[in-house]
């Protein structure tokens, strides 16, 4: 009876150091294996449509931001600009024509200005003549027959009628002038719409030449010479050198984590190995808000879920720099954060 009850004891000791070991180590530790590998990753895509002629790199390729990626073929963007250069030339030989139009249309107007001038001081000498042939006449004497007077009033009307006509053509050559002016002003409205378009199309010829959005490794490569892309199409992917840990936690979790806690981090990849971390940031909202397709828990049909809260970890520099070759984004890790520092 001794031995059985001797290995009862040592089985129920075993037990509760284990049970306490474990306690202990869920009241000061948190752990997940819910983490992964993240990073930036930049999707490259054609911003027009086109062929692609040349293409500078290779998958797994080192990059720096700005380098030359591939090469659209520009045939038709440069000759959409010689297009419009041409069409511009022709808008600016109009507006100096129209211009020359408005300059002989104001001329008209000063001319007819000095014949209108020129007519009413006719006029007036017509009247001061009809005047002088009116007192003649209805004097006592009647020095002049009435034949006088009547010609000399119809050489007035004539005159008056004469001044009434230039001073039509004086309104009518304004007329001229502002209809030119107006043609001008339509002509430089669209040589102005044209030099927008020739921005637009050079703009177009610059998105022929597809450079790298940040220094990184090519990844994803999906395009080859020859082929015809599309506006908005992924061509390749460009990953950022710096990676950090993304831990998903349970919420439940977080009541004792803080900023800068430290925490140890395994790495799939690097079985045996140990990584140092520290807490960096808390994600905003639970993973559950950011889906696709958020729960919405007032429909009637609502479980409760312990939910994930993501939280960002900073890797040691000095360890990173030794693995930085082969520690990519997306590889699988776990994360245990010690709660008392």
């Amino acid at each position: 009876m001794k031995k059985p009850l001797l290995i009862a004891l040592v089985v129920v000791a075993i037990a509760g150091g284990g049970g306490g070991y474990l306690y202990w180590k869920s009241q000061n530790f948190a752990e997940t294996d819910n983490a992964f590998v993240s990073g930036h990753v930049h999707p490259v895509s054609a911003r027009i449509g086109g062929v692609v002629t040349r293409v500078e790199v290779e998958d797994n390729a080192s990059v720096s931001r700005g380098q030359a990626l591939l090469q659209l073929d520009p045939a038709d963007q440069q000759l959409a600009i010689e297009k419009l250069k041409a069409q511009r030339l022709q808008i600016e030989a109009q507006i100096a024509a129209a211009q020359a139009q408005a300059g002989q249309a104001k001329a008209q107007v000063n001319a007819a200005q000095a014949q209108v001038l020129q007519a009413k001081a006719l006029l007036t000498r017509q009247q001061q003549d009809v005047t002088r042939t009116e007192e003649l006449f209805n004097g006592p004497l009647r020095i002049l027959p009435k034949e006088r007077l009547d010609a000399a009033v119809a050489g007035r009307d004539a005159q008056a009628a004469d001044v009434t006509a230039r001073t039509a053509a004086v309104h009518s050559s304004q007329q001229q002038v502002l209809s030119t002016q107006a043609q001008v002003a339509a002509a430089q409205a669209q040589l102005g719409v044209l030099a927008a378009q020739i921005l637009e199309a050079e703009q177009q010829l610059r998105y022929t030449a597809i450079a790298a959005p940040a220094a990184g490794r090519i990844g994803k490569r999906t395009v080859e010479v020859g082929q015809r892309v599309q506006p908005g199409q992924q061509l390749l992917a460009v990953v950022q050198g710096g990676v950090w840990l993304t831990a998903n936690f349970k919420e439940t979790q977080l009541a004792r984590m803080k900023l800068q806690q430290a925490a140890t981090v395994t790495i799939d990849a690097f079985p045996g190995r140990v990584f140092h971390a520290q807490v960096q940031s808390f994600s905003p909202a639970s993973g559950a808000q950011f889906a696709l397709l958020p729960p919405d828990n007032a429909t009637g049909n609502f479980t409760r879920v312990v939910q994930r809260v993501p939280v960002r970890l900073k890797l040691d520099d000095k360890e990173m720099a030794e693995v930085k070759e082969k520690l990519v984004p997306g590889l699988s890790a776990k994360v245990s954060v010690d709660l008392r520092s």
